[in-house]
């Protein structure tokens, strides 16, 4: 009889899920998984799953996790790993049938979103988990209620999402090894600071921006008096470097030119700078559309905005009081000339448009 591998779904999740309740606080410690594209820091629950945390939490510290691979992954889906048997190269074919039948499930109120670490089960049985575990690069949250979450993502979300994009078979089964190189505990630091968090809108004032892009640099005054919020996520987003490597995707002659999404990074924003892209509240104000204005993008929700911006090429009375002006441009329009004339693919300038930093500077 052929073996029965510990399998997940077939297929990545696309619904919109509602909002997902609030993680426990986490363990004093973080468990580290480190791997030839970097390192995945886990924060631990032991509060929801006690008996999952501590048989991972002493795997990770005797090291049993070291040599073994991901050995299957659903693109941008989920990776799984933790199988001793995949120690063993020769062993490809028995890869997820060991490590399991040791823990009776944990079922709690965790979320399958993105960075969740939840315990793999063979199909039918919820209480054979063991060493296998699996790592969500996206939300899964269909899983929710089925599988036992104890952890998540502190950094290196970018590193599942990589790893979760490695060749596979037809079977989900990673083509190539994706080893864990080392494990081990360590003290969970206290949070990082955000630059800007507490600053006044007068505080805010004495800051500018210079937009540094492929084909020249925009330089860029702030309006905190008018727009605080838009003006300190704008400072923050650029004084972490998430700007940088994303690239102004759309270009409408005579209207605006839009940049900055997250989207178009190369890598996901590290999971420890996620929680800054929650939707902003409008802050329309008396500020007009003229050329050079800059603005906060957003949907058919006045309360959207996030990260994406547009410079007006062309003055636009529409706009006002519809979208939250924030800053103007000050130098670089000789640059935003240049932009304008770049041929097209539909809106997508043809020539990529990259930022290539965002440099914030004091006055």
């Amino acid at each position: 009889m052929a073996p029965c591998v510990a399998a997940l779904w077939l297929t990545v999740s696309s619904a919109v899920a509602a909002v997902a309740p609030p993680d426990p606080p986490p363990g004093p410690q973080q468990a580290v998984l480190e791997t030839e594209w970097g390192a995945i820091v886990l924060d631990l629950y032991p509060s929801v799953a006690p008996n999952h945390v501590a048989a991972f939490a002493r795997r990770v510290q005797e090291g049993f996790y070291q040599g073994t691979t991901f050995h299957r992954a659903v693109p941008r889906g989920i990776i799984q790993g933790g199988d001793p048997l995949s120690r063993d190269p020769g062993a490809f074919e028995r890869y997820g049938t060991g490590g399991l039948f040791e823990l009776k499930a944990e079922f709690n109120s965790v979320s399958h979103t993105a960075g969740a670490l939840s315990a793999v089960l063979v199909p039918g049985n919820p209480d054979s988990a063991g060493s296998q575990f699996f790592i969500c690069a996206t939300d899964q949250t269909q899983l929710d209620g089925s599988y036992t979450v104890f952890g998540r993502v502190a950094e290196g979300l970018e590193v599942v999402e990589q790893i979760s994009m490695l060749p596979a078979d037809p079977q989900q089964r990673i083509v190539q090894r994706a080893e864990i190189a080392r494990t081990y505990l360590r003290d969970r630091p206290p949070p990082e600071k955000i630059p800007y968090e507490d600053l006044s809108a007068a505080e805010l004032a004495r800051f500018r921006a210079v937009i540094r892009t492929n084909f020249g640099d925009l330089e860029v005054e702030l309006f905190p008096d008018s727009a605080p919020e838009h003006v300190r996520r704008f400072l923050q987003l650029a004084r972490l470097g998430l700007y940088r490597g994303t690239r102004f995707h759309r270009l409408v002659p005579g209207f605006v030119i839009q940049g900055g999404s997250m989207s178009s990074r190369s890598r996901p924003v590290p999971e420890k700078y996620r929680s800054l892209l929650t939707p902003l509240r409008a802050e329309f104000n008396q500020r007009r559309h003229v050329r050079g204005t800059i603005s906060m993008a957003r949907s058919d929700d006045p309360n959207s905005a996030l990260d994406s911006f547009f410079i007006v090429l062309d003055d636009q009375p529409g706009l006002d009081g519809q979208y939250t002006a924030f800053g103007r441009l000050t130098g670089g329009f000789q640059v935003l000339e240049q932009l304008e004339l770049l041929p097209l693919a539909g809106e997508a300038p043809v020539k990529p448009v990259t930022i290539e930093n965002i440099e914030i500077r004091e006055k």
